[in-house]
């Protein structure tokens, strides 16, 4: 899981919790950034609920469509 207090960063663009050079996951930190405002921009929103130890939820939200 994200600590508590890292979970606002890493929705900004840039930002790995864990910039450990001996992880095994590579990237630029890009990815959830670009999520939340591409489902921002549909009227939405990407959330994420976590605890240390156990995982993290991430959740889109979007509106339904008109029928």
């Amino acid at each position: 899981g994200i600590p508590a207090d890292k979970l606002d960063a890493i929705f900004e663009p840039f930002v790995q919790v864990d910039p450990a050079l001996t992880r095994i996951a590579e990237g630029t930190g890009l990815g959830l950034a670009i999520s939340r405002d591409l489902a921002r921009a549909m009227n939405g929103d990407l959330r994420v609920t976590s605890r240390e130890d156990e995982g993290s939820v991430f959740t889109l939200v979007l509106p339904r469509g008109s029928a």
